[in-house]
C-alpha cells in the first residue's frame, strides 16, 4: 500500500500468554477457514459476494449500497475503495453503532474547534479497524485510521478496544459466510488490532505535539496512522506453536 505507514512487530510478541485467548482465536481460524470452504466450493470468495447484485463497482461508492447493520449487536461494515493502482482491491470499515456502546462510555475528551461536527446521540458511531483485501478476495492487512475518515465520534483506543467483542454480524444478509467471516476476523486478529488502535493514539498525539494549534483529528494530511500486513495461515501457525511449546516445557 504506497504512501500507507507500515508497523512491524514480530508475531510472537502479538501472541497472548492467556490460553484461553488463544485457543477463542484458534476456533475463530476454524470458522474462517469453513467460510472459505463453502464459498470457494461454490466459486464464490468474500469480496465478491459482498459486491454481488450491486452492478458496476466505483470507488468510494459503499457496499452493500446501505451497508450491513446488525439490529441487535449493533454492528456495522462496508466495502469500498479508493486508493487505485495499489495491490489493495478495496477495504472493510467495521463500526459500532450509538446503541451497541455502553451508556458509561463517553467519546474521548479531545480539544478541536470542529467537535460540533461529530455524530451525536443516536447517530453516535464508533470506527473499529479497517481490513484490507487483495484482488483475489482474501485480507491482506489491517489499518486504523484519523477521525476525520470514517466521520466517527472520537473514543481512545482502550474505549474502542472495549467494544471488539460485541462485534458480530449475526445474520445472511448480504452473505451468511461473509459476515461470519468478517465476524471471526476480528476475534482472530484481535491482538493485531488492539496493537492498531494504541499506535493510532500514539500517533494522534505526536502529531498533536508537532502543530499544537491544529485540530489534528481533521488534517487531511494524516489519513491511515498504521497499517499492519497480516497472513492467516502465518497468525494460526504462531499461535499453534506457541501452545505446542507449551505443552512440551519449553520457552515459546
Amino acid at each position: 500500500m504506497d504512501k500507507t505507514p507500515l508497523v512491524s512487530v514480530p508475531l510472537e510478541q502479538l501472541v497472548p500468554q492467556d490460553a484461553a485467548a488463544r485457543a477463542s482465536m484458534l476456533a475463530a481460524a476454524a470458522e474462517i477457514r469453513e467460510c472459505y470452504r463453502v464459498l470457494v466450493k461454490g466459486g464464490l470468495n468474500v469480496v465478491g459476494e459482498v459486491l454481488r447484485g450491486e452492478g458496476a463497482f466505483y470507488h468510494q461508492q459503499h457496499y452493500p449500497s446501505e451497508d450491513v447493520y446488525d439490529n441487535e449487536t449493533h454492528a456495522q461494515y462496508y466495502y469500498h475503495a479508493h486508493r487505485g493502482g495499489e495491490q489493495e482491491h478495496g477495504h472493510f470499515h467495521t463500526f459500532m453503532r450509538a446503541r451497541g456502546i455502553p451508556a458509561g462510555i463517553g467519546s474521548a475528551e479531545y480539544p478541536h474547534p470542529s467537535r460540533a461536527s461529530w455524530p451525536q446521540g443516536p447517530d453516535v458511531i464508533s470506527h473499529l479497524i479497517a481490513l484490507s483485501m487483495d484482488a483475489y478476495g482474501y485480507p491482506m492487512g489491517l489499518f486504523a485510521t484519523n477521525r476525520w475518515v470514517t466521520g466517527e465520534a472520537w473514543y481512545s483506543a482502550e474505549q474502542v478496544i472495549s467494544l471488539l467483542d460485541r462485534f458480530a454480524i449475526d445474520h445472511a444478509k448480504p452473505s451468511w459466510p461473509v459476515n461470519r467471516w468478517l465476524s471471526a476476523m476480528l476475534r482472530l486478529f484481535r491482538p493485531q488490532i488492539e496493537y492498531l488502535l494504541r499506535h493510532r493514539d500514539q500517533q494522534i498525539a505526536a502529531w498533536q505535539q508537532s502543530a499544537p494549534d491544529a485540530d489534528v483529528l481533521e488534517d487531511r494530511a494524516l489519513e491511515i496512522t498504521g497499517y499492519l500486513p497480516i497472513n492467516v495461515d502465518a497468525w494460526v501457525s504462531a499461535l499453534t506453536q506457541h501452545d505446542s511449546a507449551q505443552a512440551n516445557g519449553t520457552p515459546a
